[in-house]
């Protein structure tokens, strides 16, 4: 295996072993704690212009199947791990981690600590970095501190769909679709396949539209719903060109958003966002339903945060991270609308919250 460094904006520099395809690349350097789903987790277009350090110490012993992506690509920037297995011990496996890194120019290192990147990013915060065989340690830190931030990227817009399309994916044996159906229009910020599908499970019928696509061209198709979906980086670099659209459909029509669009509803209606230290990446993040005091075990995944509403505003506390106390959800007072920070999907992760779509689609239906 081919010589590989890692190297942080702050100088740290780490050598260890190429993965994937020769080169350099750089990104924003987070950690994710889910001891599996790292198919998933790649294929999350919420972690486009991120470097993943898998904090779980054995990554690809399972390798890689058909059916578990999340999209049609790897949009994590780069991979971080202790230790690479290139097994396949999965009878639904068709090619190994390392395989399908390579078949997408993908690169990362592996062989190097990754508690300490761990430790380092929590003290000091997300930071950029660079994984690099070419350059040397001193060109991989400036190139590191170079980096563009997340704060100035729209990464929504190089996610997102090109135009809509409907989402035809046949239902799993044994499932069947309640009667009447309900109309989903789907705003793809980054969305998910298990989004998709956990929507599919309950009967609706999804068409997905672009970010920008244009408050009319959805009302024509006169949907029941409208959701807002994941996606990656600062809410602020994409609310401008999606606010009215997002105030004009939700004052008329039945709203959930998750992640990212949760994010945008939050600014859309007054709120500010403000960027968590080192984010909320993993499957295990307790969050508490203020509504009834029941905790939910989540996944999560993003690096921005929506502060709270003061107790006068339109849109309503309903839950908080128990970790942290940082918002993780809320409802409107009057308008049908409510959104979370968190995954409840799953993909990967607990099935805790899959609820959440069925409180949709009742809201929908006006029960």
């Amino acid at each position: 295996m081919q010589n590989a460094i890692i190297a942080l904006a702050d100088g740290l520099v780490l050598s260890g072993k190429l993965i994937g395809s020769p080169g350099t690349i750089g990104g924003e350097l987070v950690f994710n704690t889910s001891m599996t789903g790292y198919q998933e987790t790649l294929t999350d277009p919420s972690y486009a212009g991120e470097i993943i350090t898998f904090t779980f110490p054995l990554i690809g012993n399972y390798g890689w199947t058909e059916r578990d992506d999340q999209s049609r690509s790897i949009y994590a920037n780069g991979i971080v791990v202790s230790s690479l297995s290139d097994a396949k011990d999965n009878w639904m496996a068709v090619k190994s981690l390392s395989d399908r890194l390579a078949e997408e120019d993908k690169r990362g290192i592996e062989g190097v600590d990754t508690r300490v990147i761990t430790q380092r990013l929590r003290s000091a915060g997300a930071m950029n970095c660079i994984i690099t065989s070419e350059l040397t340690e001193s060109e991989a830190v400036a190139a590191a501190q170079d980096w563009p931030d997340l704060s100035v990227q729209d990464l929504v817009g190089s996610v997102t769909c090109k135009e809509a399309y409907d989402w035809d994916e046949p239902l799993e044996d044994g499932i069947e679709h309640p009667e009447p159906r309900l109309k989903i229009a789907a705003f793809d910020y980054g969305i998910k396949f298990g989004i998709l599908r956990a929507m599919r499970d309950r009967g609706m019928i999804a068409r997905v539209f672009p970010a920008n696509a244009r408050a009319e061209d959805v009302r024509a198709w006169k949907p029941d719903g409208i959701f807002l979906s994941n996606g990656p980086g600062d809410p602020k670099t994409c609310i401008d060109y999606l606010r009215d659209t997002i105030l004009d459909l939700g004052s008329n029509i039945p709203m959930m958003g998750i992640c990212l669009g949760h994010q945008l509803i939050g600014l859309s209606f007054g709120l500010d966002t403000y960027k968590l230290k080192f984010g909320h990446r993993g499957a295990n993040h307790p969050v508490k339903d203020l509504e009834n005091g029941r905790v939910h075990i989540t996944s999560q995944n993003h690096g921005y945060a929506v502060n709270a509403p003061p107790d006068d505003h339109d849109l309503v506390l309903t839950h908080v991270n128990v970790n942290d106390g940082s918002v993780e959800g809320f409802r409107h007072r009057e308008l049908p609308l409510f959104s979370v920070q968190y995954h409840p999907e799953g993909c990967p992760g607990p099935l805790d919250s899959l609820y959440l779509f069925d409180v949709f689609a009742k809201m929908m239906a006006g029960s």
